[in-house]
């Protein structure tokens, strides 16, 4: 007999999680290992596609997930001039990234997969995010922060560079990292839209 379906997150980020947990959704997180090193001639969309279908099929071939279950995958990457910005190395690199970024727009990608079985679906999410000016000393104090490590080019859009950010056309969520629209039609493809995994209401006490 088939356990009951889990739903799997192939990420240990907590801002994805606390996107799934606005819906009320507690996935098993499970992190996928795997080598994200851009390929030749592979343009931002494509890297972010093929990363979240590998985080997922990876995830779903391990020993700990059953065959009802269904995973999501879901890489980011920033698109500058047709260039991917990931994390930065160190502040330094934080820093050139930052400058790179003042007084421009950029675009930024989120690849999700889902994967039940030998089903798959992938797609993703794009988003346009217009900063304005930084002054050096804008850039120091936000990498002093610590919150531009571990994030796709060094700034986390729900946090403290809010002040610098004049635009966003797009998905919200998908920014910070899950698109939500975008998954749920993707579950929906699967026949498990996301309300289907979404805990009940409390009842209130009479």
């Amino acid at each position: 007999m088939l356990k009951r379906p889990e739903l799997i997150l192939a990420s240990s980020s907590p801002r994805r999680r606390e996107l799934l947990d606005r819906v009320r959704i507690t996935p098993v997180v499970q992190p996928a290992d795997i080598d994200e090193t851009p390929q030749a001639g592979e343009t931002p969309k494509q890297l972010v596609e093929r990363l979240s279908l590998q985080k997922a099929a990876t995830v779903a071939a391990g020993d700990d997930a059953a065959r009802n279950d269904v995973v999501i995958g879901a890489d980011t990457t920033i698109d500058l001039d047709g260039v991917s910005l990931g994390k930065p190395e160190d502040d330094d690199e934080a820093r050139a990234m930052l400058r790179s970024l003042s007084g421009r727009s950029h675009r930024v990608f989120t690849g999700v997969s889902v994967v039940a079985g030998s089903v798959s679906h992938t797609a993703a999410s794009t988003s346009e995010i217009t900063f304005r000016p930084l002054t050096d000393h804008e850039i120091d104090w936000y990498v002093a922060t610590g919150e531009p490590q571990g994030k796709a080019g060094a700034y986390a859009l729900q946090g403290a560079s809010e002040m610098f950010i004049t635009e966003i056309v797009g998905s919200y969520s998908g920014v910070i990292g899950l698109p939500l629209s975008l998954l749920d039609d993707l579950l929906g493809r699967l026949g498990r839209p996301l309300l289907s995994w979404a805990r009940p209401r409390e009842v209130a006490d009479a």
